[in-house]
């Protein structure tokens, strides 16, 4: 691999002119085809197979207004007043006329004939059906709506207007946002030290990001796209596009440092940080790929359109990259007596002086710190990633609803409205679909006796009068809920309905299935929980055997792999201590506390997975080349830990301000899995890569890199470090670094 990345990189530098242009073609192409084609992002969740889907897609045959999506018009009259006053009667009625005529819209329920109005005649509930989904609603409808309330707020009364047709938007980058690559920047300037060499991941990473998404979005017009993989390809694409350049210029500019040829430098760079870049870019595409197991399309999609994003990534590393360096030239190079340029001298440990310089290097004096007792460091860090991974236990799993939504928006206040006043099982009734083995007026009156037996289940307020199709004998019964769409109560009322479905078909003839949105989240819930132990276990097995092929020792990817289940398990922890007991709640703006969004843990797995893997790499590869270069096992993991520190650092602090910009999202979606990406690699990183690894491998010390023979020979050489480019015929003489700038490279 190493040795034809190293081509790739010598091919980009030469060609560099070819592959600016191609690079440019391609990102004029994805703009140009999302200007041609548009798109429109897609939010709505659908389970396959499952009994809700089944009876939702049944439904909507005899019912397409009960089977699309609905808004909710919520009229709150005055202190010392009712809904029923004359005036506000009339409000009311022209309010519900006016939205009867608005776009879109199948049917109004009105509240006398829904039976929503409060006991005190101060609030009423209305309910308007569309017979399209969320997603299929035209721009400007909800917009219309809204319009329709003019006459009631006239009348002198509040109207708010929420529901399931309102949802999750577009994320759209506010400046908090894109302050994580103004901190980026600032990063990559103290590690570098040049504007130039700082700016040249940011570029690239644009350029991956700006095609990514263009091409998301274009193809959105014909795939179902969610806003939710918009977002997670934008997080990733920006995170990995820099990380990735870095760690590739990281050592390009050290080998420039160090006397090499630009050009030489560049497929050096890109054969050696390069490999690592394929391989740890590798593992993130894999892992996201794999969540297509869970056989839920938007996941799919979204796992899909991230992983793009992350090959994107990938691609513009070992080609755009190099070709940069050719246009940059010498001017890479760190300037004589620089800091950079005297780290360059500490790397290679050429000189007495350098030697002894090496205390003084931050990473390496870590690395001794922690490899002095590393038993006691060991014991010491499992402890505490235990300790802040206790809450991961209490971790509850739903889909957002209204409830989660910002405070002040329409939504969330129609939501507390309705639950205040009707309680919290009007924001989430179930829809129980009842098909009768006789059409006519005999299903109809089976029809009505699967109403009156819903009604004797515990936990039901409310159960509506049935809608019946008298030609197909199918009819749909409302059933309001005590719990909200996201309590036990509700899942427990859905699954006794279900268990109770044989028994109550046996006794009125009439066959029931539970749809509606709250059921089928609930439906997608239970597959995610469901999932999500065996993705687990494909995701371990995958780093055990991709780390064994890297390293060829049995330690290493033992070690890997405990410490990416800490990391996973402490993230989870913390969410469910900020997200459902609520620490930290106000100060990260969160709100409403409760369950944790339902494919958060199989997307954090999937994700930091394919991150800890990169920082896995870098840092264990260069402790490798230290321990292959000297034999000596504790000096090679201080002094590999010496090298890599900086650059993974940086990295690792670019991931955690671009992860932590987008936790200041309103999204519901977008900010815990923000958060948890966020928390889980600032954990990754420090804690477990560059505390925990050298401790653990301290600790073994010659057994880190022990393989058995059979297997060695039987395992493929992956040659990730690069060492045939140190002993292939590809060596070049070094030029003097005066010379280098003095020429064009």
């Amino acid at each position: 691999m190493a040795t034809w990345l190293y081509r790739l990189g010598l091919g980009a530098y030469r060609r560099r002119r070819l592959v600016l242009a191609a690079w440019l073609a391609v990102l004029a192409g994805a703009v140009c085809a999302l200007v041609v084609v548009g798109g429109k992002l897609d939010n709505e969740f659908t389970i396959p197979g499952s009994e809700s889907q089944r009876a939702q897609d049944t439904m909507a045959e005899d019912f397409p207004a009960a089977a699309g999506t609905s808004a909710q018009l919520v009229f709150t009259a005055p202190e010392g007043r009712k809904v029923s006053d004359p005036q506000a009667a009339q409000g009311i009625q022209r309010t519900l006329a006016a939205a009867q005529d608005a776009p879109q819209v199948a049917a109004v329920i009105p509240p006398d004939r829904a039976g929503t109005v409060t006991p005190d005649g101060r609030t009423a509930l209305a309910q308007v059906n569309y017979d399209v989904s969320r997603s299929a609603l035209d721009d400007g409808t909800l917009d219309a709506l809204e319009d329709t309330t003019r006459a009631a707020e006239e009348a002198g009364l509040e109207v708010s207007v929420g529901g399931q047709a309102y949802g999750n938007g577009v994320l759209t980058p506010s400046v908090l946002e894109l302050l994580g690559v103004v901190v980026a920047l600032a990063v990559l300037a103290l590690t570098f030290g040049s504007l130039l060499a700082a700016g040249m991941p940011l570029l690239t990473a644009f350029v991956g990001i700006g095609t990514g998404l263009a091409a998301l979005l274009a193809v959105s017009s014909g795939v179902t796209v969610s806003s939710t993989a918009l977002s997670l390809a934008l997080m990733l694409g920006l995170a990995v596009g820099i990380d990735y350049a870095l760690f590739v210029l990281s050592r390009h500019r050290t080998q420039l440092a160090q006397g090499m040829d630009p050009r030489e430098s560049a497929g050096r760079a890109v054969g050696t940080a390069g490999s690592a870049v394929v391989f740890a870019g590798t593992t993130v595409i894999i892992a996201l790929v794999g969540l297509m197991v869970v056989r839920i399309p938007f996941l799919t999609v979204m796992g899909l359109s991230a992983a793009a994003t992350v090959l994107i990534a990938v691609l513009v590393a070992v080609t755009l990259l190099p070709a940069l360096f050719g246009v940059a030239g010498a001017r890479l190079a760190p300037r004589p007596g620089s800091r950079a340029a005297r780290r360059a001298e500490v790397t290679t440990g050429g000189t007495e002086d350098a030697q002894e310089s090496r205390t003084s290097v931050m990473g390496r004096r870590w690395a001794r710190l922690v490899t002095r007792r590393p038993l006691l460091v060991v014991l010491a860090t499992v402890a505490a990633l235990v300790t802040v991974a206790v809450p991961a236990a209490e971790l509850r799993l739903a889909l957002p609803d209204n409830g989660s939504a910002a405070h002040g928006t329409s939504q969330r206040e129609t939501y507390d409205t309705v639950a205040d006043a009707f309680g919290p099982g009007f924001n989430g009734p179930l829809l129980v679909l009842a098909e009768a083995d006789t059409p006519g007026q005999a299903g109809q009156r089976q029809a009505a006796a699967v109403a009156g037996r819903l009604q004797q289940l515990p936990g039901v307020v409310k159960v509506g009068q049935p809608q019946y199709a008298p030609e197909s004998g199918r009819a749909v019964i409302q059933v309001v809920p005590e719990g909200g769409p996201q309590d036990e109560s509700t899942q427990d009322l859905v699954a006794a309905i279900r268990d109770d479905a044989a028994t109550i078909e046996g006794e009125t003839g009439a066959a029931v299935s539970v749809t509606g949105t709250t059921a089928i989240g609930i439906d997608v819930s239970d597959r995610l929980s469901a999932s999500l132990l065996p993705f687990a276990a494909v995701v371990v097995g995958l780093c055990l055997v991709l780390l064994l092929l890297v390293f060829r020792s049995l330690v290493v990817p033992v070690k890997a792999t405990v410490g990416f289940l800490l990391s996973v398990a402490a993230s989870f922890g913390a969410v469910v201590a900020v997200f459902q007991w609520g620490w930290l709640a106000d100060a990260l703006d969160v709100a409403r506390t409760g369950p944790v969004v339902s494919f958060l843990p199989i997307v954090l797995m999937a994700v930091l997975f394919g991150l800890a893997m990169d920082y896995e790499v870098f840092l264990v590869s260069s402790m490798r080349e230290e321990w292959v270069r000297t034999g000596r096992a504790r000096d090679a993991v201080v002094d590999g830990a010496g090298h890599a520190s900086r650059v993974v650092t940086a990295a690792a602090l670019i991931m955690f301000f671009v992860f932590a910009s987008f936790v200041t999202t309103e999204d519901a979606i977008v900010k815990p899995i923000a958060f948890s990406l966020a928390f889980g690699v600032l954990v990754d990183a420090f804690v477990v890569r560059m505390t925990l690894v050298p401790a653990v491998l301290a600790m073994v010390g010659r057994g880190a890199w022990w393989l058995p023979r059979g297997l060695d020979r039987l395992l493929p050489d992956l040659d990730i470090e690069g060492a045939r480019l140190h002993d292939g015929p590809h060596k070049e003489p070094v030029r003097p670094l005066t010379e280098i700038k003095a020429g064009t490279g």
